[in-house]
C-alpha cells in the first residue's frame, strides 16, 4: 500500500524558511516522479512542484519559482522541498504525491503538513 508521510510545517514570519520532508514506503520510490501539492482553505488544490525519478529534472509553479527548491533523496525514500522568502499566500496544507509534471500527479494519500505564514 502507497504510504506518504508529510511533516516539517509550521508556524512562520513572512521572509522566513521550512523544509518539509515526505516519508514513502509500500512502492519503489525511485521508479516515480513526485510533485509537492498545496491547498489552501476555501482554494482548489494547486500543484507546487515536481521532480523526475533520479531528481536531475525540477519543475515548479510560477507562484513559488526561485523560492522554493525540491529534491529527493531515493536511498531514504524521502521527498523533500525547501521554501525560504515565503510569503503570506503560501499558507496552505501541503501534500506529497506520486506522479510529476508531464504526465500529471495523482491524488495525494496523505495527511499534509500544514504551513502557515504570518506575522
Amino acid at each position: 500500500e502507497v504510504q506518504l508521510v508529510e511533516s516539517g510545517g509550521g508556524l512562520v514570519q513572512p521572509g522566513g524558511s521550512l523544509r518539509l520532508s515526505c516519508a514513502a514506503s509500500g512502492f519503489t520510490f525511485s521508479d516515480y516522479d513526485m510533485s509537492w501539492v498545496r491547498q489552501a482553505p476555501g482554494e482548489g488544490r494547486e500543484w507546487v512542484s515536481s521532480i523526475s525519478r533520479s531528481g536531475a529534472s525540477t519543475q515548479y509553479a510560477d507562484s513559488v519559482k526561485g523560492r522554493f527548491t525540491i529534491s529527493r533523496d531515493n536511498a531514504k525514500n524521502t521527498l523533500l522541498l525547501q521554501l525560504d522568502s515565503l510569503k503570506t499566500e503560501d499558507t496552505a496544507m501541503y501534500y506529497c504525491a506520486t506522479g510529476g509534471y508531464y504526465r500529471g500527479y495523482n491524488p495525494p494519500r496523505g495527511q499534509g503538513t500544514q504551513v502557515t505564514v504570518s506575522s
